[in-house]
């Protein structure tokens, strides 16, 4: 432990050192219904001549308060699922899951792996059944060395919720989870790399549709793409005859 009058008279170290090397400007903590948000700014005193006191545990601060390093690292609720880093408002509206009038297949096709998860309903996941379907992934193929496992939608939209029988008004209930606004259609998970046996990739993606709470289907890109061949050659044939 470090007292301010040995860091005065400590050897000179760095010389052009405007602040020691404790500079916590801004700590966030995640917003959660027990948890707000905290925002701290501090800064030892201006020592040119001093040396950067490396600690372990506790800092003598100038008003005498000791703060130990461990609590900047503050504990969040549900740290292991899946979250944005920042969000530009702390809520958002409901909204509704998109339902593509228009034709769109975005998303709707296999882009980086080889076996792919594809959503039969539009949806709306919440971050913990994305993460559980995630892990039992990465769990079952995590033998095969090479393999890779690749999320196509994320978690980015806040919910809140408020107490059954609430009177109205009040302003808006308080932040519950993160969730994401799936379409009909859109693949969700894909799984490639390390000449991964269709059968091990089939029984990896049926063990995450257990933990999702839509219908799903299993996509193999070959088939897929003789599928879309087949479809082409059957068009060609009827603009020829006719």
């Amino acid at each position: 432990m470090f007292s301010l009058n040995k860091i005065y008279h400590t050897q000179l170290l760095f010389k052009k050192l405007k602040y020691s090397p404790i500079n916590y400007s801004a700590t966030y903590a995640k917003l959660t219904p027990k948890l707000t948000l905290i925002k701290r700014n501090l800064f030892l005193p201006n020592i040119q001549n001093s040396s950067p006191p490396f600690i372990n545990k506790t800092t003598i601060l100038p008003n005498r308060l000791k703060l130990p390093l461990t609590s900047f690292f503050l504990q969040r609720r549900h740290r292991a699922e899946f979250a944005p880093r920042r969000t530009k408002y702390r809520k958002a509206h409901k909204g509704r899951v998109p339902v593509r009038i228009g034709g769109s297949t975005k998303g709707n096709t296999i882009a980086f792996g080889s076996f792919g998860l594809r959503v039969k309903d539009g949806v709306r996941l919440s971050s913990a059944q994305l993460t559980a379907a995630h892990t039992v992934i990465k769990r079952k193929i995590k033998v095969i060395k090479g393999s890779q496992v690749w999320m196509r939608v994320f978690p980015d939209i806040p919910v809140t919720s408020k107490g059954n029988e609430t009177r109205m008004g009040k302003g808006k209930g308080s932040f519950e989870y993160y969730a994401c606004r799936v379409p009909m259609n859109k693949i969700l998970f894909e799984i490639g790399g390390g000449n991964i046996r269709r059968e091990v990739a089939k029984e990896a993606l049926r063990l995450a549709t257990d933990r999702l709470p839509v219908k799903t289907e299993f996509v193999d890109k070959e088939t897929e793409l003789k599928q879309k061949k087949i479809e082409k050659e059957t068009e060609t044939n009827k603009i020829i005859h006719t």
